[in-house]
């Protein structure tokens, strides 16, 4: 039988693993330093609770994903992590399914569960959310797949992405609720109710393999417990109501890639999440010391943006969320901070004599941890892009850039879609142009999508561009772990 196949690119991004090493026999060109100022990012996140459901990535057997609910008095007590959500909290959730060989029309079921923790029901609304498959195979399906795309398009009135993490955190990033997602939902005591029931399926892809994400902004009027699961119904159809429930009473879906012990030394496996963490949002203002704006005069500069151990760009700064409570054998931090809104604001302001042009971009430098007065590139013309891992599939929301008019006056939210491959310094979003003592006020926003792999910079560049010039050539080195 002949079957599409899945332009799926590589789930690496998500694998979380170790380093990556060069193609063999393809001579690598040496790293390109572009000397600048790399900056801890201000701020932080808030205190938020985000369920993060990313291990198992790939499920291999049916069973329960993650659990919030009291363990005590159920099947398996250490299938559940007993934590209460109460107010606003999210959910992030990630998986890939690669079918079965001998049935090649099987379709996985991914459901979520939640009940109250107290005697009363309990209002659960979602505020925002979004789901996508990689692959859409049914008509309604929300697809996204891989699609080979050029490295920045501005988003329209027909959207782009590339990927179902790319997709969802650009509908979240809109303010989008999916159509597949309902608005909310009451919750009895008792039984769980089931909130959502969503297919994984594999029929008429080659190769036997789809993903779908899922991304939850909610709000409940009292303390809840929620879990995914994951099950196989009938042929294509999901299973029985009743069947969800008992499967909470079940064992855990079987974990992958146990992590490195926090501390240790030498290569670093990160692993994947199966944990909730502390904090959803991380809010900035970046200004100098001591002021409430940032002076021109500062570019370039760049600032991280999910970095992580082993990938601090010289900074220090470790931006990956702490979990409050996680399975063992499942990665101990939220390593790339997946589905976190990063929300920045820049007061830039020319304190200079003379008129100043800068540039505003977000870029995919080569990931290190140790300072060396700039960040690394790789050189241009080496090797053809197309054989660079792609680090960043996603939207980036921007206000404050300049307009295409005379004058340069500022305008309002623009959306770009950006596709990085590694070490390439990417085209920026545009523009400011501000004469002596003229201030503007510049807005950042995104969410780390399921499809990049961290870190990547926020970088303010002068006019002309001065990425590789002027630049000093590198030792070739391969960094020691790879997330």
């Amino acid at each position: 039988m002949n079957r599409p196949r899945l332009l799926h690119a590589s789930w690496l991004p998500l694998l979380l693993l170790t380093s990556l090493a060069a193609p063999a026999g393809l001579a690598q060109p040496a790293p390109v330093l572009r000397p600048q100022t790399v900056a801890p990012l201000s701020g932080g996140l808030d205190r938020l609770l985000l369920v993060n459901d990313n291990n198992p990535e790939l499920i291999r057997a049916p069973g329960i994903l993650l659990s919030t609910f009291p363990g005590a008095g159920r099947g398996v007590p250490a299938a559940h992590l007993d934590v209460a959500l109460n107010g606003r909290f999210d959910l992030f959730s990630h998986h890939v399914y690669a079918g079965k060989p001998e049935s090649p029309d099987s379709t996985l079921w991914l459901a979520v569960l939640a009940a109250p923790r107290g005697p009363g029901p309990v209002t659960l609304k979602l505020l925002a959310g979004s789901t996508a498959l990689s692959q859409a195979v049914d008509p309604g399906q929300a697809g996204a797949p891989f699609l080979p795309l050029p490295a920045l398009m501005v988003q329209g009135t027909t959207p782009v992405w590339a990927g179902p993490g790319s997709r969802v955190a650009t509908e979240l990033l809109a303010r989008q609720r999916s159509p597949e997602l309902p608005a909310s939902w009451t919750l009895t005591p008792g039984a769980p109710t089931t909130l959502i029931v969503l297919p994984l399926p594999v029929r008429g892809l080659d190769p036997l393999l789809n993903g779908r994400n899922l991304q939850l902004r909610l709000e409940s009027s009292g303390p809840v417990s929620l879990a995914t699961l994951a099950a196989f119904g009938s042929g294509n159809q999901p299973p029985a109501p009743s069947s969800w429930a008992a499967l909470l009473e079940g064992d855990l879906s079987p974990r992958e890639h146990s992590p490195t012990p926090r501390g240790s030394k030498g290569g670093m496996v990160y692993s994947r999440v199966s944990g909730v963490q502390v904090g959803s949002v991380w809010r900035s203002r970046l200004s100098d010391p001591g002021k409430n704006w940032l002076s021109v005069s500062r570019a370039p500069i760049s600032w991280p943006i999910s970095s992580l151990e082993r990938g601090t760009l010289g900074t220090g700064q470790v931006q990956t969320a702490e979990l409050q409570a996680f399975y063992p054998g499942t990665a101990w931090a939220a390593h790339g901070n997946y589905g976190v809104e990063y929300d920045l604001s820049i007061p830039l302001r020319n304190d200079t004599p003379k008129p100043v042009t800068l540039q505003l971009a977000l870029e995919s430098p080569l990931k290190g941890d140790a300072a060396m007065g700039g960040l690394r590139f790789k050189s241009i013309g080496g090797i053809a892009s197309g054989s660079r891992p792609v680090m960043f599939r996603g939207t980036v929301e921007v206000t404050g850039l300049d307009g295409a008019s005379a004058g340069s006056r500022p305008v309002g939210r623009r959306s770009f879609h950006l596709v990085q491959r590694a070490g390439e310094p990417s085209p920026a979003f545009g523009t400011i142009s501000l004469a002596p003592g003229a201030s503007r006020q510049l807005q950042v926003r995104l969410i780390y999508p399921a499809d990049a792999t961290p870190p990547q910079v926020l970088s303010l560049l002068p006019l002309p561009d001065p990425a590789m010039n002027p630049a000093v050539k590198q030792s070739e080195s391969t960094p020691t772990s790879r997330p």
